[in-house]
């Protein structure tokens, strides 16, 4: 083979692969019978729009649809604010490399419509972002949202060396707003 078929070949692969990160998401999550189906998508990596259906919940309001500022990569419920509701998490990925994850989140309230749950940027905390470069893995405990990462040390470069770092956070009134408030946070080696 020439060099040119090996380049046309390898760019070829390049391309694939791209195109096969940037898949629309459509999901389904429930708690109980009732839950939210959520379609976004992705096809920007800056900011894409996502609609969300509930399932088995009376509705007064519209049904949720606005932008993410990144891509959608998974949806979780659970009852974050101890409501007995369901409530949705949209965990959203962005940055050059798409590493540096954030949640968007709503709560279905007593009156029937949907809340906006503020989740708060990681650099405004000066203690859980020491190491931070992204690779942020979300999932539900038991009415809690656990964020993991890996912990870079400062002499690291492309590989950290620092353990992996856990914070559990917990949605709650603050200033007549949900907000995930950090509970605790625990570094493993």
């Amino acid at each position: 083979m020439n060099f040119k078929a090996i380049i046309c070949i390898t760019a070829f692969f390049v391309v694939a692969t791209v195109h096969g990160q940037t898949k629309k998401f459509d999901t389904t999550v429930k708690f109980g019978d009732k839950g939210y189906r959520v379609t976004c998508s992705n096809k920007n990596p800056d900011k894409n729009d996502v609609n969300v259906s509930p399932i088995n919940l009376k509705v007064t309001s519209q049904n949720p649809t606005f932008s993410v500022n990144g891509k959608v990569t998974k949806a979780i419920t659970d009852d974050f604010n101890d409501d007995g509701r369901p409530d949705l998490v949209l965990c959203v990925f962005s940055g050059a490399d798409m590493q540096q994850g954030s949640v968007v989140a709503i709560s279905y309230t007593a009156d029937n419509s949907f809340e906006a749950i503020y989740f708060p940027e990681i650099y405004l905390d000066s203690k859980v972002r020491e190491g931070y470069k992204g690779h942020d893995e979300f999932s539900a405990l038991t009415g809690t949202l656990l964020r993991k990462f890996p912990i870079y040390l400062s002499a690291d470069t492309d590989k950290p060396t620092g353990g992996t770092r856990t914070i559990q956070y917990k949605a709650m009134q603050d200033n007549g707003h949900l907000t995930f408030k950090v509970l605790r946070w625990y570094d493993v080696p």
